[in-house]
């Protein structure tokens, strides 16, 4: 039997997560976005908890030596588990492979008996999330089965599950001739530029009722999105052309927004999540750059959201100076980037029968 879960512990931690600022809309270096935004906030909502999250914390009950690495569950505890999503190409300058994954997947990511970090990781054409409601039930399946729940359960009244997710996306930046360019570049100096996200410039320019991933991304942005920009563009201050940029971002948003309604049916009233939606810049030949989008966490009968909109015709830009370069901030209507409003929506909490 488990012991009476005290949900005000963990809802203090949300409650604390929630006056944490974050700044929303930048082009940033990625170490930058993954500490300052995703890890802090993460490590926020389980501050004070032990976390389990190699596979050799679970050996207690093994026959052999290797239960001396079982972790004592009456400890207040969390398991944790990752996911992300990402465009599968394979234009990225390592910002997916390596930097996200050394930054925070080998903190949240299972790690396996022979120490591989083990996450859910989707590369749907364009990013985002093929089907959100997949993506929050896989993710949670497959962290705690009934056994392991109900020793964790029952260790400590405080313990939890956290659910991290990440849900991002790309587009390609060239800087040529003095131009600023987004939707295309290079994967290498000695390339042609070719389109970036393919998917979602396709989607846009050439759309073909007939492929799958077009219809998809073309759900992902809702119609008006779609017709808006693909018969448009959006300018920054300056003139430079956004308009894919602003595609990517709307996909990863809402990316975030069905998977956070998703989870809410998924978890029990145990189960602590943790999302963001990020788009990557994509650079021939430098680091990629990351774009901030949003956040949210679903925990005790709330989805709280914080982020960039969904709606095209209210994004706007400019080029500022940063780190000794233009970088790109974007606007939605006249919203501080820095203080975004939060919206709560209400869903019905699952219990676990324990």
């Amino acid at each position: 039997m488990s012991l009476l879960f005290d949900a005000q512990a963990t809802q203090r931690r949300v409650d604390r997560f929630w006056q944490l600022a974050a700044s929303f809309g930048m082009e940033r270096n990625a170490y930058h976005n993954y500490l300052n935004e995703i890890v802090s906030d993460r490590y926020a909502l389980i501050n004070g908890l032990q976390l389990l999250r190699d596979e050799l914390q679970f050996a207690a009950g093994s026959p052999t030596d290797m239960k001396a690495c079982g972790a004592d569950m009456s400890l207040p505890s969390v398991v944790t588990t990752l996911a992300y999503t990402n465009c599968g190409d394979r234009i990225h300058q390592g910002e997916a492979t390596k930097r996200y994954r050394d930054v925070v997947a080998s903190r949240f990511a299972t790690l396996s008996e022979i120490g591989e970090l083990k996450l859910e990781a989707f590369f749907p054409a364009g990013g985002g999330t093929d089907n959100g409601a997949t993506l929050a039930h896989v993710t949670v399946a497959h962290e705690l089965d009934e056994h392991l729940k109900q020793r964790v359960y029952a260790g400590n009244p405080q313990s939890i599950s956290l659910v991290a997710i990440d849900l991002k996306t790309h587009v390609g930046r060239l800087q040529e001739k003095g131009q600023q360019v987004y939707g295309k570049t290079r994967e290498s100096p000695w390339r042609e530029p070719r389109a970036a996200c393919g998917a979602i410039v396709g989607a846009l320019t050439e759309y073909n009722p007939d492929n799958l991933i077009h219809r998809r991304i073309r759900t992902d942005l809702g119609e008006h999105n779609f017709d808006y920009l693909a018969h448009n563009s959006i300018l920054t201050q300056d003139g430079v052309d956004i308009t894919m940029a602003v595609a990517a971002i709307i996909v990863a948003v809402r990316g975030l927004r069905n998977t956070a309604m998703a989870l809410g049916k998924e978890m029990d009233e145990r189960g602590l999540a943790h999302l963001t939606a990020s788009t990557t810049v994509n650079r021939p030949s430098r680091d990629d750059l990351v774009i901030y989008l949003a956040r949210a966490t679903v925990f005790n009968g709330t989805v709280r959201m914080q982020g960039l909109g969904t709606e095209a015709e209210r994004y706007s830009g400019r080029l500022v100076n940063y780190a000794g370069e233009r970088r790109l901030q974007l606007a939605y209507d006249d919203w501080d980037s820095e203080q975004l409003p939060i919206q709560d929506i209400a869903y019905r909490v699952r219990s676990s029968g324990l």
